[in-house]
């Protein structure tokens, strides 16, 4: 058994089968034995396998006694929003003009920090603020659930994903045990992810710095450490200074059938067959593929916009092309805010 997963910050979990009761690996009764290993042959393996592969038996077992089952997580599990939502509705949500004017404040607060990102991982402030805007409203809410409950839960309880999750609480539990923090008090989303920033523990891990040097990568009560590690993970998945993130084109009422829309993956559509398609830049394009993107309105009818490397970039922080386009228009919002404050 594998525990050590993938290292990329992903939040957008393929649809699963329906939550059965049945479906669960053992039955839980929601007490102190509930990931005891003493008690079941599936923790007890990957416990061993844990062990070996450098954190104490002791400190793990300790932590999966205190760990709590929670059936609203995997209710959760099943209605992100990025499944269920129209484009329309999701920018809703997360693009308005408070949290456009709180990113602005944001910025004005951590000025300094944030011009130092651009310098060294080539962010723009205004991204940098509005994937933090997005993802907790500047650190106004940070999950409500302890990540060690959601993460046993969905580490032994999910249905699909359950390698996934037993990777990230391993890497949970070695977070802790390093920054010496019990792991039964952090909290965060229903799905495990952390801080300002919502990273989850393999991303922690991975990309999460101490980006004001006071000895702690601390991205729950540290927003420089935040806007520091969420440079360094963009940089890390291949931002590229200075280059667009979106172009806007024109296209026909309805998306041609013959253009595959939507895909969060790196750029893969030529220009000529979305020509062909009646899909249009607006302006010139120093890009031989783009990310095509169609955009379904309240209003009725589509928003066209081109995707390019910078996009991806994006949809590595979160596999869905919604939280792309609100992310780059938060980002808009905010930077022009401040250009205009500042003209």
């Amino acid at each position: 058994m594998k525990w050590n997963s993938a290292r990329s910050h992903w939040r957008g979990f393929a649809p699963a089968a329906l939550l059965l009761c049945g479906m669960v690996l053992f039955p839980s009764a929601h007490a102190a034995e509930d990931f005891d290993p003493a008690s079941h042959a599936d923790i007890r393996e990957w416990v061993d396998d844990v062990s070996e592969s450098g954190i104490s038996r002791d400190d793990v077992t300790q932590a999966l006694r205190h760990a709590r089952f929670r059936q609203e997580v995997l209710d959760a599990m099943q209605g992100a929003a990025e499944r269920r939502l129209s484009w329309h509705e999701y920018r809703d949500i997360f693009v308005q003009p408070k949290r456009i004017q709180e990113g602005v404040a944001f910025i004005r607060e951590h000025r300094d920090a944030l011009a130092r990102a651009e310098r060294e991982y080539g962010v723009p402030p205004a991204y940098i603020a509005a994937i933090i805007g997005v993802e907790t409203r500047y650190g106004q809410h940070k999950g409500r659930h302890r990540v060690l409950d959601s993460l046993a839960t969905l580490a032994f309880h999910h249905p699909s994903r359950g390698e996934f999750f037993r990777g990230e609480l391993a890497a949970f539990l070695e977070i802790t045990l390093d920054q010496g923090i019990s792991p039964e008090a952090p909290k965060g989303s229903y799905a495990g992810a952390m801080g300002y920033p919502q990273f989850i523990p393999t991303s922690y891990r991975a990309y999460a710095i101490d980006f004001d040097d006071d000895g702690r990568r601390d991205l729950w009560d540290d927003p420089v450490d935040a806007i520091g590690s969420v440079g360094n993970y963009f940089a890390e998945h291949g931002w590229r200074r200075g280059a667009p993130v979106v172009t806007p084109a024109d296209g026909p009422d309805t998306p041609p059938q013959a253009i595959d829309f939507n895909r969060t993956r790196a750029p893969y559509a030529r220009l000529a067959p979305l020509a062909d398609a009646g899909v249009h830049p607006r302006g010139e394009l120093d890009a031989s593929r783009v990310i095509p993107l169609s955009l379904a309105l309240e209003s009725g009818g589509y928003r066209y916009a081109l995707g390019h490397e910078n996009f991806y970039v994006i949809t590595r922080y979160n596999h869905s092309y919604l939280y792309a386009m609100a992310v780059t228009e938060l980002a808009a919002g905010i930077q022009a805010a401040l250009d205009k404050d500042d003209a």
